[in-house]
């Protein structure tokens, strides 16, 4: 039943998208001949009339569209007539265009009014994390920064902390021995080790059996700064350049606590700065205890990335127990939630978000009905706002088959002061149209495969 209640919402935002279309036509004087819900794919569930526009309903609920007398093969209008869209003012098209998106915004505000007005209180993204118990996971360091119990974590190497799980995030990336090492770290220790070992004089030939290698005493590794985006896991954390192969960690590994290394015969130079390179990267933590800010000593992971200590958050609520609140909270909500589907999209058309972890239909609707199981259906509804705000978004981009395309067209022709060729555009939006069913149907196989193996 709350699968349902999802796809009942979800397909809500899609009607609310093409109503915008529609309505907005309408009102500015357009001749629509079709509005149909769903993708015209398969098989017709409804096919009827209201006034002069034919209403249809398609199996497939992913979508719909608005047409006008442009897009009908056999409209028997001559191509000067005031009923075609393309002969409509540019600023008419334009509104009619960013409609969809517009309603979608507008949709998704009141939808999270809605939830304030009942609940008096709005999900923030930050909460108050502060730290339950210090117990020190084996090979971390955290007693010795003076970390307390009560402590409020406020930022690490100076990222601000606003969610628990971050902490993990940092510790997972900066954990003993993670294989990776920075060019500065290497040349650095390569130098120290020729400055002690001047007979070696080919870094790149195996070092003579036998040879007594005099080692550098270890150092830390840079501290990791994180960005704000990697922090929410929209951004990929990235490795330092330099990856030590299978030798490289072996010698790594044995070299531990040692001076020196008798060489095999088979190891360079290049090999041991590499090995000894690779050791921990420091964790400044800034804490705030009773009514002083604290900047504590570095604090080591482990090598499994764990630190050793249990940590809580406090959620803060954007308050709308009035009026004007419920307003402006709800906007700051939006925005929000506008901000991180923003910085998400930048991370995915740069490639710091891979494919394989993208979601669509089926991820949101099982997470959305997992969530209304769990805390209830204005989390729900809350999470149907989210998911319209992305719809706008998404639908803004300038890609023909979408609103963002149709708008690029028409920036085009104003450009060039002549309408663009029918046929060439709408080619071009096939094309990209195919492109999209395609997409749908890879953000489906990524939905089953994460469902099937418990990733939601």
């Amino acid at each position: 039943m709350n699968i349902i209640i999802m796809i009942l919402l979800i397909s809500f935002l899609i009607l609310v998208h093409e109503l915008g279309h529609l309505l907005t036509a309408k009102m500015l004087g357009f001749k629509v001949t079709r509005f149909g819900f769903g993708l015209p794919v398969g098989p017709t569930l409804y096919k009827g009339k209201i006034g002069d526009i034919e209403i249809l309903v398609h199996a497939l609920l992913l979508g719909g569209y608005v047409s006008f007398p442009d897009d009908e093969e056999d409209a028997n209008i001559s191509k000067d007539s005031p009923e075609l869209f393309q002969n409509q003012p540019a600023w008419k098209r334009a509104l009619v265009l960013v409609a969809g998106v517009a309603a979608n915004m507008l949709c998704a505000v009141a939808l999270i009014m809605v939830t304030g007005a009942i609940t008096h209180k709005l999900p923030s993204d930050r909460a108050i994390v502060f730290i339950k118990s210090v117990n020190e996971a084996k090979g971390a360091s955290v007693k010795a920064s003076g970390l307390q119990k009560g402590d409020i974590i406020l930022r690490i190497n100076n990222s601000n902390i606003i969610q628990p799980f971050q902490t993990n995030i940092y510790a997972k990336a900066s954990k003993k021995f993670d294989g990776y090492i920075s060019d500065k770290a290497y040349n650095n220790s390569l130098k120290e080790l020729q400055a002690m070992n001047p007979e070696i004089k080919d870094i790149s030939e195996p070092i003579k059996k036998g040879t007594v290698i005099k080692l550098i005493k270890p150092r830390d590794e840079e501290a990791l700064h994180l960005s704000a985006a990697a922090l929410m896991g929209i951004e990929k954390i990235k490795n330092d350049k330099i990856r030590l192969n299978t030798t490289q960690t072996a010698l790594r590994n044995s070299l531990e606590n040692k001076n020196e290394y008798i060489a095999n015969g088979e190891t360079t130079l290049s090999d041991i700065a590499k090995a000894v390179s690779d050791t921990r990267k420091p964790m400044f933590f800034t804490v705030k205890r009773g009514d002083k800010v604290l900047n504590l000593p570095a604090i080591y992971s482990n090598e499994e990335g764990l630190i050793g200590i249990e940590r809580d958050g406090n959620r803060i609520f954007i308050e709308t127990d009035s009026p004007v609140k419920i307003v402006t909270g709800s906007l700051k909500y939006t925005w929000i939630n506008t901000k991180y589907t923003l910085i998400g999209l930048e991370k995915l058309i740069t490639g710091q978000i891979p494919v394989k972890e993208l979601r669509g239909i089926v991820a949101a609707t099982k997470m959305g009905g997992d969530m209304i199981e769990q805390t209830g259906i204005l989390n729900g509804i809350l999470l149907t706002a989210i998911i319209s705000i992305n719809l706008a978004v998404m639908n803004l981009l300038p890609i023909p088959a979408l609103d963002g395309g149709h708008l690029m067209f028409l920036i085009i022709e104003k450009c060039k002061g002549k309408p663009l060729d029918e046929k060439v555009t709408a080619k071009i939006s096939n094309f990209f149209f195919l492109l999209l069913i395609i997409l749908m149907m890879v953000l489906i196989f990524n939905d089953i495969f994460a469902i099937v193996t418990k990733q939601i």
